[in-house]
């Protein structure tokens, strides 16, 4: 989901009667698989997630959490769980935060879908990339823990940890674009539903990729909403939604958040670089020069062309999400109204693009 969208809900709800699942049979499974599972299963159901339905279980004195494929027809490549079980149990050795998974159930007689389960992680998932109500300190405390978090994923040696081949290398961004770009196309079936900036930054965008191959483990999805945040403290707890993660460009997670800023409806937009710094948010040559530092890089060059790719990215998720809702298979009531935002961000997109020549 894109920084700074602020319409998402997110909390625990009983489960939604569409992604209802055979408790008695998962029941059984956690027996045979957590030794300290003791009770009776209590069942709900997170709030927010738009593509992989997230389940809280209890046996009354624990917690757990449980990740399953959407029920329905799929697209093949889409709601990898399984991907996210194999980069989650590969980063538990490491600096970078994340939950503990349990196991992975590839036996979709249990509760229809593959699923897998984690240790449930404490804390708080923020939506308004602004923080309202947090205190300057708190802000810019919470902003490096990111970037912390970040810096520690991007070093991890991918090939040391057996995740040599969780994505393939190179032509990272031209690859994205196709990805995205086919998911706009296949998104709409009238003509009237066609998209002309989408279409436009199709054409351009491919011509425009910078030549930097620069290869890590890239999230794909790092903004605070899939954040755990420490219940009481400014820092991040655990990196969630690990759905779109790959190998790929560094580049690409960096300015996710900063693309999320010039959203139609971002309250960043409001913000001018005085006003970020007075409430303790990072400007974006902060934020870039921040992660830089970390990592030891002098710059981001081609910044710009980053920042322009993310908008089409986001619109074609979006417009995903729009044919999700159409199919009855996304995961959430808010599905609707997200795909329609899809128009604006890509003439966002095409805007921004339009600034460097396209």
């Amino acid at each position: 989901m894109a920084a700074g969208a602020t319409t998402l809900r997110t909390g625990i709800e009983e489960v939604d009667p569409r992604h209802a699942l055979d408790e008695a049979r998962l029941e059984a499974c956690l027996r045979s698989e957590l030794d300290e599972f003791d009770g009776a299963l209590q069942v709900r159901q997170f709030v927010g997630g738009q593509s992989n339905p997230t389940y809280l279980l209890s046996d009354g004195t624990r917690s757990w959490v449980l990740r399953r494929k959407p029920p329905g027809k799929l697209v093949s490549s889409a709601h990898a769980t399984d991907r996210e079980f194999r980069i989650l149990s590969a980063l538990a050795e490491t600096d970078v935060p994340v939950p503990r998974v349990r196991f992975y159930c590839d036996d979709a007689s249990v509760i229809g879908t593959e699923f897998y389960v984690m240790d449930r992680v404490e804390g708080r998932i923020l939506v308004d990339q602004t923080l309202p109500d947090w205190t300057p300190e708190e802000r810019r405390s919470l902003y490096e823990s990111q970037l912390d978090a970040l810096a520690a994923l991007h070093s991890v040696d991918f090939e040391a940890l057996g995740l040599g081949d969780y994505g393939k290398r190179g032509n990272y961004f031209a690859r994205q674009i196709h990805v995205w770009g086919k998911q706009y196309a296949s998104s709409h079936e009238a003509p009237e539903d066609r998209c002309a900036s989408m279409e436009r930054l199709m054409e351009w965008l491919p011509e425009n990729v910078p030549a930097d191959e620069t290869t890590t483990i890239v999230h794909g999805d790092f903004g605070l909403n899939n954040l755990m945040i420490h219940p009481t403290e400014p820092r991040i707890a655990a990196i969630l939604d690990w759905e779109l993660s790959t190998l790929g460009h560094p580049f690409a997670d960096v300015t996710y958040h900063l693309s999320g800023r010039l959203l139609p409806t971002s309250p960043f937009r409001e913000l001018d670089d005085t006003a970020l710094r007075a409430a303790g948010l990072p400007t974006q040559s902060e934020y870039v020069a921040g992660y830089c530092a970390r990592t030891g890089r002098d710059g981001i060059p081609d910044l710009a062309f980053y920042l322009a790719f993310h908008l089409f990215r986001t619109a074609g998720i979006m417009f995903g999400i729009a044919g999700r809702a159409k199919a009855g298979t996304a995961a959430s009531d808010q599905a609707r109204s997200l795909g329609a935002s899809a128009v604006p961000i890509a003439d966002r997109a095409l805007e921004f693009a339009r600034g460097l020549g396209a």
